[in-house]
Parts: C-alpha cells; structure tokens; sequence
C-alpha cells in the first residue's frame, strides 16, 4: 500500500488519538495535499518544523497501528467478504432455482452493508 494512502488511513482510524496540531499538519500533508512551505506559511512556523512534527505523528499512527491493529482487521475483513461476493455471484449465475437466487441476493446485500 501507498505511504500517503496508509497514513490518510491511518490519520481517519487513530488522527483523535495525536495531539491537535500533529492532526492537523497531517490532514493537511496527506489529506487537503498541501506542501510543506505551504503547511509552513499557514502555521507560521519553518518548513523543518512541519516536516519534525509529520514525523513524530506518523511514527505516533504507526504504533498505535502496531498496538492495536485496527487498519489490518478492516483490510482483513473486506479482504474475505469481497471473496465471498465473489463466491456468491459463481453461485448464482449457475443457479436457476428463484428461491437460492433471492437468498443469496440477500446474502449479497448484507455483505456489502458490511463492506462500507
């Protein structure tokens, strides 16, 4: 997976947990693409001092990622519910029995409930 994507991720799982000027260095780096002059020149402090504190709050997403395991069990999750939607449509396009199709239609969409 993609740096940025992991920390985006990362940030919306954990981002309550870091204090609120890491938060906001980082949704605006990761999520609102602002560079780090730009980050700089908003905050009023030097482009070191963002590129310091996005450091410190990654590593901070990380361990509480490591800790906790939040990202990986969803990730996990939709892994195997979309292998079973998967599953699921073999099953029903060899079927021509009504009633399995309605039960399994079901089964889909409660899947997918699940997934978002």
């Amino acid at each position: 997976m993609e740096k940025n994507v992991k920390v985006s991720i990362l940030l919306d799982i954990y981002g309550k947990m870091l204090t609120e000027k890491q938060y906001k260095l980082l949704d605006d780096y990761y999520n609102n693409d602002l560079s780090l002059s730009e980050i700089a020149e908003n905050e009023r402090i030097t482009r070191q001092a963002v590129r310091d504190n996005l450091k410190k709050g990654e590593n901070k997403l990380s361990q509480f990622e490591e800790k906790l395991l939040f990202m990986k069990k969803t990730l996990e999750k939709e892994e195997q519910i979309s292998k079973i939607l998967n599953e699921l449509k073999k099953i029903e396009s060899s079927s021509s029995d009504k009633e399995i199709a309605k039960i399994l239609q079901n089964i889909k969409e409660k899947l997918i409930e699940l997934n978002i």
